[in-house]
């Protein structure tokens, strides 16, 4: 595992996705909500990469977690909070 680099990101910008922000061990199970990724950029401070679906909605993963990336899934884990970040391309 690495550590969130936003290029990562960049095969699932304008891309049909679904994301889902899920606990460590999965057992609090969130749904898959289906999204496009308009952009991706640091927060003001410099701490968190945000994932914008739109102009003003975004979820922030801590640069800190941990990554495991492919073609189709990016995934990152956020220790501290116990937090599991999902993004999947849509067939």
């Amino acid at each position: 595992m690495e550590l969130i680099k936003k290029e990562d990101l960049d095969g699932f910008v304008l891309e049909k996705v679904q994301v889902a922000i899920l606990d460590e061990d999965g057992s609090d199970q969130a749904p898959f909500v289906p999204k496009i990724i308009e952009k991706t950029g640091l927060c003001p401070d410099g701490t968190h990469l945000r994932i914008y679906f739109d102009k003003m909605n975004f979820f922030a993963v801590p640069l800190t977690s941990s990554v495991e990336a492919s073609e189709t899934q990016w995934a990152a884990m956020d220790q501290e909070a116990g937090l599991k970040y999902v993004i999947k391309k849509r067939a």
